[in-house]
């Protein structure tokens, strides 16, 4: 547990200025309420944009406080995680994101109060990262469908104003309509392989992919990269997946491809092609290098929770 007493100064607090969705002095002020309640005093210094938000990350992990807190969702935790993990501190999460898939697989509380009084009160986990050519991932990483329909998302918001779920529904169907596979080239596991495929999608640890408990992970410290392909698939075929998924029918399809491994290399045609890791968008130089790196990020979670590693 990370006492009080035990921070220097003020507790370093890594805010997304659009995470929250109210004004940054707002959310700020209500963060600091929230660790105030929970017995610590907050420097909350917000980010315009992830350039900055890792600069803030880096300043903080400088400084003497052991723990560096992220408010925001999977986007910024992600990228204040990059600067805190392999450096000796630990990583406290204000859930603050619409999905916020990264709290819930460790089961952070999603809301503020308790969020903030786990970041006093928690417990440290010694959880794995997921990395693509020295870019760090909590959550997964992808090339192929799932990198246009972002870019055209975002796209869409900028010329259009709309938000960000009705720029996803239409980014997502007019990416279907102009489906285009990617030829790929996978060396894992002292082999090769070769695909045609919609995706390729890294996550950091398995994902479950039947049922309602589709897209979590039930722990973050197994030491391996899950990889899903769809070789051959089409719109409809994808379609298809998500609902057999559903019905737990998705085991033993043929144009379903599940590999797990600890690193692997990906060998796209295009150089440079671009990337999405936890959700943001890079241009990566190829071939593209996977390796999970086990242990490598100390973040706290709930007392008695999987993998919690009590102090």
């Amino acid at each position: 547990m990370v006492a009080p007493q035990e921070i220097a100064e003020s507790l370093p607090v890594v805010l997304n200025r659009s995470a929250g969705g109210t004004s940054d002095d707002e959310i700020s002020d209500r963060i600091r309420r929230a660790l105030h309640a929970a017995g610590v005093d907050a420097d909350v210094r917000a980010a315009a944009g992830a350039e900055e938000l890792t600069a803030l990350a880096r300043e903080a992990v400088a400084g003497r406080s052991p723990l560096v807190v992220v408010a925001g969702g999977d986007g910024s935790v992600g990228s204040v995680a990059s600067i805190v993990a392999g450096s000796g501190k630990a990583l406290g999460i204000l859930p603050l994101g619409t999905l916020n898939h990264f709290a819930k697989d460790l089961h952070i509380p999603l809301d503020l109060g308790a969020a903030a009084h786990n970041v006093v009160e928690g417990a440290p986990a010694e959880v794995d990262v997921g990395e693509v050519n020295g870019r760090i991932f909590v959550n997964n990483s992808s090339l192929g469908l799932y990198p246009r329909i972002v870019r055209h998302r975002e796209e869409s918001r900028q010329k259009l104003g709309w938000g960000k779920w009705p720029a996803f529904v239409w980014a997502t169907l007019h990416t279907l309509h102009r489906h285009r596979p990617i030829d790929v080239a996978l060396s894992i596991d002292g082999g090769e392989i070769r695909r045609q495929t919609p995706f390729v999608f890294v996550g950091n640890n398995f994902y479950e992919m039947e049922g309602f408990n589709v897209g979590t992970r039930a722990r973050l410290d197994r030491r391996e990269l899950s990889v899903y392909l769809a070789p051959g698939a089409r719109p409809l075929d994808l379609l298809d997946f998500a609902l057999r998924a559903l019905l737990h029918r998705l085991h033993g399809i043929s144009r379903f491809e599940v590999l797990r491994t600890t690193e692997l290399t990906i060998r796209p045609r295009t150089d440079p092609v671009r990337v999405a890791t936890d959700g943001e968008l890079a241009l990566l130089r190829t071939p593209l290098k996977y390796r999970v790196r086990p242990g490598a990020l100390h973040v706290i979670v709930p007392r008695g929770s999987a993998g919690d590693t009590p102090s």
